[in-house]
């Protein structure tokens, strides 16, 4: 049976289609205003990639902020269990799991089967999440995939006080008037979300081996402040680390 798992987070929706646990086809569009259209959007562009008709998916499920939101699923899961799952499937000795994205970052302990122990979730606060690198790109003027890299260039750790993003962004204003270089800045701002990560990771305990998912994992900047920040540098992250919810979602089917 082809399962189909549908992330539908807050800035992108994911799809996944399995068959026999093995990943056939997936694709991500932006979730839009409109979230159902957007998961027949990206479910549309899985099919043709794998070359079937909807009629093929035996079910569906979803994930995400948004998976109340999709009426043709027939279950859904939380995002904390799809994100084990999901994490498990790749790394099956993965037992603490961060998942680090737009609007939300989640710190998951989890057992050899992908079930979950324990969990925090920071969901108050746009400054432990993706939105945060957004924000302060902006106020920076570079683009967000160029902050990353752009941390790398550091030569100096400027403390960034500011817990709040609003409050940041003001720092950061500051910090150029003051001809502090963006280099130094990006870093800091790297380093002040993973302090409030690593805060919630400490939280549920950090059981090796440690795993980090969520589409903030593309950012270099990050995953390097991650690791100075934890003081450890045995974590991993899956190759396409955007994608582990929705095949959390999909496996969920089985369980």
């Amino acid at each position: 049976m082809i399962i189909a798992g549908i992330d539908v987070g807050a800035k992108t929706v994911k799809v996944v289609l399995m068959e026999d646990g093995k990943i056939r086809a997936k694709a991500m569009v932006l979730s839009g205003f409109d979230q159902t259209a957007s998961a027949n959007e990206a479910l549309e562009a899985a099919l043709k990639e794998a070359g079937l008709s909807r009629e093929a998916i035996g079910t569906f499920v979803t994930t995400g902020t948004g998976r109340k939101s999709i009426p043709f699923a027939q279950s859904d899961v939380t995002e904390v269990r799809a994100a084990a799952l999901g994490a498990v499937s790749l790394f099956p000795s993965a037992r603490t799991v961060v998942d680090v994205g737009a609007e939300e970052a989640r710190a998951i302990k989890c057992d050899p089967s992908g079930k979950v122990l324990d969990f925090a979730v920071n969901e108050k606060c746009a400054a432990g999440s993706g939105a945060f690198t957004e924000a302060m790109a902006r106020a920076l003027e570079v683009k967000l995939e160029e902050l990353g890299p752009l941390s790398l260039q550091s030569t100096q750790a400027i403390p960034m006080n500011a817990q709040c993003t609003v409050f940041a962004e003001s720092e950061v204003v500051s910090l150029i008037h003051a001809k502090t270089s963006k280099a130094d800045i990006a870093r800091a701002v790297h380093d002040g979300l993973s302090s409030r990560v690593v805060a919630m990771v400490r939280r549920v305990g950090i059981a090796p081996e440690l795993t980090l998912i969520g589409g903030v994992a593309h950012n270099l900047g990050f995953v390097d402040s991650f690791k100075r920040t934890l003081e450890r540098e045995d974590v991993r992250t899956a190759e396409e680390p955007e994608f582990v919810g929705a095949i959390g979602a999909a496996l969920a089917v089985n369980q």
